[in-house]
């Protein structure tokens, strides 16, 4: 089946702290989001990118584009008001009969072995949102105190979230909800199951200066 990957990459550097937006930020002498780009090549060398960043930060682009030879195939496409619609913006060249990864471009750690395993799970099933058990012990908030909550019932999701384009796309047709998190709950709120896939707790999503630095010392002992 055809690949699609689309990178979502929205961020603004707020709680990095930075002027400069946290997916151009250098990580191991490159960008952070030249290593969620070359993470899918070399994986799969045939996947199509659309990479997906805010309007005013397309020329950016080019800081990412330059590490890699010509003739890349990976397209440059405007977000929009919220992940949802920047999604759907990167899903329109997206043909039937693909499958499509969407992927954080600020989880520069995954690894080829994830992401095999959400294509292989997609194609079987449909759908393979990573997920990896909770360790923290967690409390919900009540107006009147808190309570315990059971970790083993909880997962923490990741991505790429992975699907077959007949499962993501229709889902991706309807009406933007302030329900849709992630694009499993689009999908789920189509009427279709969503399966949970083994997840990493190395792919982190670097967000403050604490995780650029793990990241660094993470891609170093992989290197």
């Amino acid at each position: 089946m055809e690949k699609f990957a689309v990178l979502v990459a929205g961020g603004k550097g707020v709680r990095m702290g930075t002027a400069l937006p946290k997916q151009f930020l250098p990580l191991a002498g490159r960008p952070v989001l030249y290593h969620s780009v070359r993470a899918f090549i070399d994986t799969f060398p045939d996947v199509h990118l659309v990479l997906v960043l805010p309007p005013e930060q397309l020329s950016y682009a080019h800081m990412v584009l330059q590490h890699f030879p010509a003739g890349l195939d990976l397209s440059v496409v405007a977000g929009g008001e919220t992940r949802f619609h920047s999604v759907q913006n990167g899903l329109r060249s997206v043909p039937p009969g693909a499958v499509v990864f969407v992927h954080d471009g600020v989880r520069p750690l995954v690894s080829p072995a994830l992401i095999r395993r959400c294509y292989e799970q997609a194609v079987a099933q449909g759908s393979a949102i990573p997920a990896i058990p909770v360790s923290d012990s967690i409390r919900m908030i009540k107006d009147n105190g808190s309570h315990a909550v059971n970790r083993e019932l909880l997962r923490s999701i990741q991505t790429p979230q992975t699907f077959r384009s007949d499962v993501l796309l229709p889902a991706f047709a309807r009406e933007w909800s302030d329900a849709f998190t992630d694009e499993a709950t689009v999908v789920e709120a189509h009427g279709t199951d969503i399966f949970l896939v083994e997840g990493e707790k190395s792919n982190i999503k670097v967000t403050t200066p604490e995780d650029l630095v793990l990241a660094e010392a993470l891609l170093k002992e992989r290197f």
